[in-house]
C-alpha cells in the first residue's frame, strides 16, 4: 500500500480522501475507530483509580447524590444539577467506583468524537483549506486531544467530571449549530443546540460563554459573508436563553455566596495578574508531562516583576495575532481564541481559590491541539519527500503521549500516591501535606500523618483545618 493510500492520515491534499471507500459513513466509523481505540487503551488503568480530594466532598460525604429522592429535593436549591443527576445514578447502580470511571471514560471518548467531527466542519471549506488533508487534521487533533495527559485530571479524576461533561454538552450544542447552519436545518439550530447549551450551564456554569464561542465560528468557519442580521436570527434563542440563565446564577442563594466569596478573594488586578502566570503554567505542562500536578502551588501575584511583564507580552501578542487574523487566517484566529475564551475569560472575572487547574485546559485544549494538527498539516505539505518520516514522527508522539497518559493515570491509584506525588511538586503548600496526612490516616499510617500535619503547620501555622486533624489524631492515638 502506498503512503498516500492511508485514508486519512497523510496530509497531501484532498486527492487522499477518496483512495480507499468514498462512502461518508464508512470514513467516519474508520476514523472513529483510529482516535478511540487508541484512547480506550491508555485509559485502562485509570479504573484502578480510588476516590480522591474532592470526590469525597461531592460524591462519598454528600447525601445529596445517594439517593434520587435526595437529588429531587436539592433541585430548587443545590448548583450543577445535571452533574449531580450524573453522580446519582452512579451511587444508586451500585457498581462502585468502577461506575464511575466508566461514565468518565465515555464521556471522554464521545468528546474525542465530538472534537474530530467540530474540526472536520471547521475545515469542511474546499476553497480555503484545499491543501490539507481534512481527515487526517482532524484525527490528529482529536488524538492530541484524546491522548495528553494534561487532560487525565478531568478524566480520572472523579469530580473532576464537571469539566469533561460540561465539554460534551458545550461540543455538542455547537456542532448542532453547525449543522442546522450549514444543512439549514431549523430543528438543530432552534431546538437541539439550545437544548444542550441548557444542560451545559446545568452541569458547569462556565458553559455560559457558548454563545461567545458561536460569533468565534461565525466569524473564522463561515461559509458565507459575515452578517450581523443572520448571525442574530440563528443564535436568537441561544441569546435570550443566556439571559435568564445568568440571572438565576446571579440571584441563587448558593450561587450568590460562592460569587461573594470569588470576588473577596482578591481584587480584579491581582487576579488578572495571577491568571497570566496561571495560563502560562498551563502551556508550560504541554511539553512538561512529568510535572502534572492536581494542586499546583501557585502564587497570588499583586504587582508586576519581569517574569509577568514577559509572559503578560506574550499572551497579548497571541491574542493581537489571534484577533488580525480573523480573515487572513482565520484557523490560526479559531486556535487561538477559542483557548483564551475558554481557559482566561470566565477565570479573569471570577477569582477562583485555586488559581488554575489542569481540568481547565480540558475544553480550551481543542484550540491548542488544533492549532498543532494544523501546523503538522503544513510540514506534511512542504515536506513532501519527507512524507513517511514525519508520519512515523506523528505516530511516535501519539505513543509518547499515550506512554505518560498511563504512567499519570496510575499516579491516581491511591491517595497516597497521588499527594506523595503532589508533595514532591508542591512542597511548599500546606493543603497538599493536610491532604497527605489524611490519606496516611485513612491507610492506619498514623506516625506518617502526624508528620504531614506537623508539616503542613509549619508551612502555614494558622491552618485551622491541619491543627484540628492533628489533635483528633493526637487524641486517638
Amino acid at each position: 500500500m502506498k503512503l498516500d493510500e492511508i485514508a486519512g492520515l497523510t496530509f497531501g491534499g484532498a486527492r487522499n480522501n477518496a483512495k480507499i471507500n468514498s462512502s461518508p459513513r464508512f470514513q467516519f466509523a474508520a476514523d472513529t475507530a483510529i482516535i478511540v481505540f487508541p484512547v480506550i487503551f491508555v485509559y485502562i488503568n485509570a479504573f484502578s483509580g480510588s476516590f480522591q480530594f474532592d470526590d469525597y466532598n461531592v460524591i462519598v460525604f454528600n447525601p445529596v447524590v445517594h439517593s434520587w429522592s435526595a437529588w429531587w429535593e436539592d433541585i430548587g436549591q443545590g448548583i450543577r444539577p445535571f452533574l449531580k443527576f450524573t453522580y446519582t445514578m452512579n451511587w444508586a447502580s451500585g457498581m462502585g467506583l468502577f461506575g464511575f470511571h466508566l461514565f468518565n471514560i465515555v464521556i471522554h471518548l464521545l468528546n474525542v468524537v465530538l472534537v474530530y467531527a467540530i474540526i472536520l466542519k471547521f475545515l469542511d471549506n474546499k476553497q480555503q483549506y484545499a491543501l490539507y488533508s481534512k481527515r487526517g487534521i482532524a484525527i490528529l487533533t482529536a488524538l492530541f486531544f484524546g491522548l495528553h495527559p494534561i487532560q487525565t485530571e478531568a478524566v480520572t479524576y472523579i469530580s473532576a467530571r464537571s469539566a469533561s461533561l460540561m465539554s460534551t454538552f458545550y461540543f455538542a450544542s455547537m456542532l448542532s449549530y453547525v449543522y442546522g447552519r450549514i444543512e439549514n436545518r431549523r430543528f438543530f439550530l432552534y431546538v437541539l443546540s439550545p437544548f444542550f447549551f441548557v444542560f451545559g450551564v446545568a452541569t458547569k456554569e462556565v458553559a455560559v460563554t457558548l454563545p461567545l464561542a458561536l460569533i468565534l465560528w461565525e466569524l473564522t468557519g463561515r461559509r458565507q459573508p459575515f452578517s450581523v442580521y443572520v448571525i442574530i436570527r440563528r443564535q436568537a434563542v441561544h441569546w435570550l436563553l443566556l439571559i435568564p440563565m445568568i440571572f438565576f446564577i446571579i440571584t441563587h442563594s448558593r450561587y450568590a455566596k460562592l460569587l461573594v466569596f470569588s470576588f473577596e478573594l482578591r481584587g480584579f488586578y491581582a487576579n488578572l495578574l495571577s491568571q497570566i502566570n496561571g495560563v502560562m503554567y498551563l502551556l508550560s505542562r504541554l511539553f512538561l508531562l512529568t510535572d502534572l500536578n492536581i494542586d499546583p502551588d501557585l502564587p497570588v501575584i499583586v504587582k508586576w516583576s519581569l517574569p509577568v511583564i514577559l509572559e503578560a507580552g506574550l499572551l497579548s501578542l497571541l491574542l493581537f495575532a489571534g484577533i488580525i487574523s480573523i480573515f487572513r487566517m482565520p484557523w490560526l484566529s479559531f486556535c487561538i481564541l477559542w483557548f483564551f475564551l475558554q481557559v482566561m475569560f470566565i477565570n479573569t472575572i471570577v477569582p477562583r481559590n485555586d488559581i488554575i487547574n489542569e481540568r481547565h485546559f480540558y475544553i480550551g485544549g481543542l484550540g491548542v491541539f488544533f492549532f498543532i494538527a494544523m501546523v503538522s498539516g503544513m510540514f506534511f505539505n512542504i515536506c513532501e519527500r519527507y512524507k513517511k518520516t514525519l508520519l512515523i514522527f506523528g505516530l511516535c508522539v501519539s505513543l509518547m503521549l499515550g506512554y505518560f497518559t498511563i504512567m499519570r493515570n496510575h499516579v491516581y491509584r491511591s491517595e497516597i500516591a497521588l499527594w506523595e506525588d503532589t508533595a514532591r511538586k508542591s512542597p511548599k503548600k500546606a493543603r497538599v501535606f493536610n491532604n497527605l496526612g489524611y490519606a496516611y490516616y485513612l491507610a492506619g499510617q498514623y506516625d506518617k500523618a502526624k508528620g504531614s500535619y506537623v508539616k503542613a503547620l509549619q508551612i502555614e501555622p494558622g491552618f485551622e483545618l491541619a491543627r484540628n486533624n492533628l489533635l483528633l489524631l493526637e487524641k486517638a492515638h
